[in-house]
């Protein structure tokens, strides 16, 4: 992790609120997730950018690259962040592209790869909110935490936990800075009650344990796969043309993701209502 006066860790006189959404594990929403965090707090006007560091798979910057063709294509004055992908996989690069978003930012939105990657713990370490999305199955629980197989107990935290632990330390020595982790949990409504309360039980014990907050998540909905292709969200309403009942239930869902992860007031108080209402050039 660097830690040099050029390095990220020098931030700039103006720093902006850092959103990191890190997972080792794939499958778990967290690049959808982003996006619509970084629209929603750039449709009530916050400066956003974006940094996708997956650069195998790309899919926060492919999402935003298609969406800037839609705004092209159509002339739709959608909110759009800056957004950049580290490319080339160096220190100097990273840096450069840390820097560079950071100003004349309010958020910055960084999306790691679901893998065990040095850039994302670098980012993770430079959070002030880190987001975990995790679907609600032991496979995915496994990663911050494992349990007996016959209680469901939870029996120790896992390495992710134990690195999120550490991180937490190292910021608050060296600047001060709490990082609020939150597990943010995704596609609820397809599992099996009773796992799901089993999970739910699990992850109240360890959030006692290793210190982070759970705030529900997006729903598994086939809208959103519809939607990458053209970059859209559920807060564009006005590409939709109509809205059914599972827009509205999705539109709910997100709203209330933005409330919870309780954002600093002075730009995230509106953003948390982002699909409550509308913004320029997007219909309500």
């Amino acid at each position: 992790m660097a830690t040099g006066p050029d390095s990220p860790h020098a931030a700039p006189q103006t720093s902006p609120h850092v959103i990191v959404f890190a997972n080792e594990k794939g499958g778990t929403g967290k690049s959808t997730t982003a996006v619509h965090v970084a629209i929603a707090l750039a449709a009530r006007g916050a400066r956003v950018a974006c940094l996708d560091l997956d650069h195998r798979q790309r899919t926060v910057g492919r999402y935003l690259d298609n969406r800037a063709e839609t705004i092209k294509r159509t002339g739709s004055p959608l909110p759009m962040p800056r957004h950049a992908t580290l490319s080339a996989q160096t220190e100097d690069q990273f840096e450069d592209l840390w820097h560079s978003l950071c100003e004349g930012s309010d958020f910055l939105v960084v999306d790691t790869p679901g893998r065990d990657d040095p850039f994302a713990r670098t980012a993770a370490a430079l959070a002030n909110t880190l987001v975990t999305p995790m679907n609600d199955s032991f496979v995915d629980f496994d990663l911050i935490g494992q349990v007996d197989p016959e209680t469901y107990q939870v029996t120790r935290p896992s390495f992710y936990s134990e690195l999120i632990w550490d991180a937490r330390k190292q910021r608050a020595r060296a600047d001060g800075t709490t990082i609020d982790w939150v597990v943010l949990r995704n596609r609820l409504q397809h599992i099996e009650a009773r796992n799901m309360r089993r999970v739910s039980d699990a992850l109240a014990q360890l959030s006692k344990r290793v210190g982070f907050r759970i705030i529900p998540g997006l729903g598994e909905r086939v809208i959103y796969r519809e939607m990458f292709p053209a970059g859209l969200t559920m807060i564009d309403l006005k590409a939709f043309g109509s809205m059914g009942l599972a827009h509205v239930a999705a539109r709910q869902e997100l709203r209330e993701m933005m409330a919870a992860l309780q954002l600093p007031d002075d730009v995230g108080e509106q953003a948390q209502t982002a699909a409550a209402g509308p913004v320029a050039g997007v219909a309500a």
